[in-house]
């Protein structure tokens, strides 16, 4: 199985070639905003490492959310061109799924919304969703912290194990369901912030 997967959901920046099962990983942490800038450098540089051409690539996989919704507009928009330009599938990933896959048993995955919210999923050992995706408050949080080991990919106001996107974002490709191919759309629990003011604006 050869693949191309990409993450720009979060601040750290991460790119997969798979090629006959060994990979080749690229990972910048501070990423910042400059996903646009630097992807598809990032793209080349890891598809060269793994001696993969993206002719032979059997899929292309991008995270959709939730996270940053430019962020993820970014990775979606690549790996769609890839898969337009050699019609090839796609996969969508989210990044519940990459968390879950970085720790065995019953776990909650979490991601700061922002606000002092955050998004949440629970996964049961299979990695079946047991707790629908859901944005919830601290104190929220905190209640299912009680039930749930909860993983994340930076600190939370509960103990948390702390995943690695590369690790997570691998593992979960590899563990796609075939219900997830084609999939390639943006997972928002929320509207953007742009949006609430679009909205906000034409009610005045």
């Amino acid at each position: 199985m050869n693949f191309l997967a990409i993450d720009t959901s979060n601040e750290y920046l991460t790119v997969i070639a798979s090629k006959g099962g060994q990979d080749a990983v690229t990972f910048e942490p501070q990423c910042g905003m400059q996903h646009s800038v630097r992807l598809m450098g990032a793209v080349e540089e890891t598809l060269q490492r793994a001696r993969l051409s993206p002719e032979e690539c059997d899929f292309f996989a991008a995270v959709v959310g939730p996270g940053s919704f430019t962020g993820i507009r970014i990775g979606i928009s690549a790996a769609k061109g890839f898969c337009s330009a050699l019609k090839k599938p796609s996969l969508g990933i989210t990044s519940f799924q990459t968390l879950a896959y970085n720790a065995e048993g019953k776990l909650l995955a979490a991601v700061p919304a922002g606000r002092g919210f955050y998004y949440v999923c629970a996964f049961g050992e299979d990695k079946s969703v047991l707790r629908a995706p859901a944005r919830v408050d601290e104190a929220e949080l905190c209640r299912l912290a009680r039930e749930y080991r909860v993983c994340a990919y930076g600190p939370m106001p509960v103990p948390c194990v702390l995943a690695d996107p590369a690790k997570g974002l691998a593992a979960a490709v590899k563990g796609a369901r075939a219900a997830d191919f084609g999939n390639l759309c943006a997972f928002y629990l929320k509207k953007s912030q742009a949006e609430e003011e679009r909205e906000k604006r034409g009610k005045e």
